[in-house]
């Protein structure tokens, strides 16, 4: 009886986190509740980082970021951001398709929400996204490492001078082993010699 009373305050601080009530209407800032009215093409353009020119988002790293001096950013915290900007233009690209009623400063308050509400969240999404993105790759690098192993040995094996060379090694391989058995049972098998002075029994 007590849990729910409980979850409903948190339901409430997230979708106030996730909306924002403008011309009337609850306009969602968070694109992945519009997932019910996507495509799969739509679906994989959000998801996905590196589907905006470099350009497009390199001017609107301001926009979003007006905080940051780029310059002393590395290369990992760049890629990161610039994935961040991205998701920023997706997302305002979504609500615009979705909500076309919507006036340019009506839009712009909803990037203003999203720039203080969604920032870190959209950094968080992106963190995971080059996550799976990195197992992926290397799931396709050990894959084509394995591949190419098996194909090189299916290639010697079928060439004719390792035919040549694969039937005197396997005589020699079975010779050595015939001849190794042929010892060990000779040395097996051999009595035991003993001098007429170790057989004296003394009485």
């Amino acid at each position: 009886m007590t849990a729910a009373p409980q979850a409903d305050p948190q339901l409430q601080r997230r979708l106030q986190q996730d909306s924002i009530w403008i011309a009337g209407k609850t306009v969602f800032i968070n694109p992945f509740l519009y997932w019910r009215r996507f495509d799969s093409n739509t679906d994989r353009w959000l998801r996905e980082p590196g589907q905006l020119g470099e350009d497009q988002i390199n001017l609107n790293r301001a926009r979003f970021y007006p905080e940051i001096d780029w310059s002393l950013l590395d290369q990992e915290q760049i890629a990161l951001k610039d994935a961040a900007v991205e998701m920023f233009l997706k997302s305002l690209e979504l609500i615009g398709t979705f909500h076309p009623e919507l006036t340019a400063g009506q839009l712009l308050e909803v990037e203003r929400k999203m720039a203080v509400t969604k920032k870190r969240a959209f950094e968080r999404w992106v963190e995971k996204a080059f996550r799976r993105r990195f197992h992926a790759e290397l799931k396709d690098r050990k894959r084509l490492q394995r591949e190419r192993f098996w194909r090189s040995w299916k290639e010697w094996f079928a060439l004719d001078a390792t035919h040549h060379a694969i039937g005197p090694m396997i005589a020699l391989v079975v010779l050595s082993g015939f001849t190794g058995w042929s010892i060990g049972v000779s040395n097996f098998s051999c009595p035991t010699f003993f001098s007429p002075s170790e057989q004296t029994v003394v009485r």
